[in-house]
């Protein structure tokens, strides 16, 4: 099966991001790295490029070249990857679809509720892919978590606990540290920082495994580092189309938390555990039953979850694993519209420039509650509601 071609905007020298993008692209040779635009300084991103394998004439110097020259090309990229500074999510995501590319964008998908709305009409209107690297949603274990609920095994859901809270924030004295400050500095962050950093990862995977959407939320924002002008801690209140009651606390300043991500998911017939820094184990109570352990790679899962698991039980598997099943599920998606066909409904699971927009409502609901003490206000994007 040919590799589909893949092209790379930011994640340049030194990115904390760039690595796991290109690992996981690459991981099932499904996708050759064949274009990039990767910094923000032409020449450094165009030789970082070419040091990775790229052809000379497709090391771009900045995205509009990459545009340019890529839709000029008959072996065009199938899928490009959003990796930039957060401002500038909107402007090249909505280039590349308007001219016909698929991507996959990194959170958050756009700075406003409405440029949302308009990547989500563009999606819908050139019928290209635009899907969010939410990319936790692609660890194995939550995608079985997600087949548990679908199929019944909780029963009803009643409550839904979701959590990303680390410590790396909580000295004071790193208050000036521009790698620090600017997350909390609204010209460069917009209208949240934990929240829109952290929570909404904690959001979405709440919404993808039960699969309800929020509607209402009641937020509590804080500065715990009086500094700051946005929030560094936040609990958050939420209710779900499907009945479903959330609660979501995300900080950076818990000091002894290092990544802090997990999820509780409670329902009439039991109740599920998960945290991304021990990935391999999902812990289940089944109703009137003792504890269970689920083993990622163990036989007996879901199709979901087999099929995103790569190495035997037993064995660890991080987080640029999680990433390439959004890749993995990308090529699927791609591939079957190439040939005409429906695509593996295990795989179609991918983050979409829908739930970009519903986090994005999100966030400004959060803010918006925040500023109110806490008053309960519509989470939904407009264009939803």
């Amino acid at each position: 099966m040919a590799r589909l071609n893949w092209g790379l905007i930011g994640g340049g020298e030194g990115s904390q991001i760039g690595p796991a993008h290109r690992l996981g692209a690459r991981l099932d040779g499904a996708f050759d790295f064949v274009a990039g635009a990767l910094d923000h300084r032409p020449e450094a991103g165009r030789a970082y490029a070419q040091s990775l394998g790229v052809a000379a004439d497709r090391a771009y110097g900045d995205w509009r070249e990459m545009l340019e020259g890529e839709s000029a090309r008959d072996d065009r990229v199938d899928l490009v990857t959003v990796a930039t500074p957060n401002a500038t999510h909107f402007e090249i995501t909505r280039g590349f679809l308007q001219a016909g590319f698929h991507v996959l964008c990194e959170k958050p998908m756009t700075m406003t509720v409405e440029e949302g709305e308009e990547i989500v009409r563009i999606a819908q209107e050139t019928g290209q892919i635009c899907a969010v690297n939410y990319g936790y949603s692609g660890y194995s274990l939550v995608r079985h978590m997600k087949a548990m609920v679908a199929r019944g095994d909780l029963g009803r859901i009643r409550l839904v606990k979701a959590e990303f809270t680390h410590g790396h924030h909580a000295d004071a004295a790193d208050a000036d540290n521009p790698r620090v400050r600017w997350r909390y500095d609204p010209a460069q962050a917009g209208v949240s920082a934990q929240f829109a950093d952290c929570g909404i990862h904690a959001l979405h995977m709440a919404s993808f495994v039960i699969g309800q959407e929020v509607t209402r939320l009641s937020a509590d924002t804080v500065s715990c580092i009086e500094s700051r002008e946005l929030e560094d801690d936040a609990m958050v209140n939420l209710r779900f189309d499907g009945g479903t009651v959330g609660r979501l606390w995300t900080s950076s300043i818990a000091l002894g938390r290092q990544h802090g991500l997990s999820l509780h998911v409670f329902g009439e017939k039991g109740g599920l555990r998960w945290a991304q820094e021990q990935p391999n184990q999902l812990y289940w109570m089944p109703l009137g039953e003792r504890l269970q352990v689920i083993e990622r790679g163990e036989g007996g899962l879901s199709p979901e979850a087999d099929r995103t698991s790569r190495v035997t039980v037993g064995h660890a598997e991080g987080m640029p694993l999680a990433f390439a099943n959004i890749y993995s599920d990308l090529a699927e998606a791609i591939r079957a519209r190439k040939e005409g066909r429906a695509m593996d409904p295990a795989a179609d699971l991918f983050p979409r420039a829908e739930d970009g927009l519903r986090s994005m409502a999100a966030v400004f609901a959060v803010a918006e509650s925040g500023k109110a003490e806490g008053a309960w206000v519509d989470a939904r994007p407009p264009m939803f509601r």
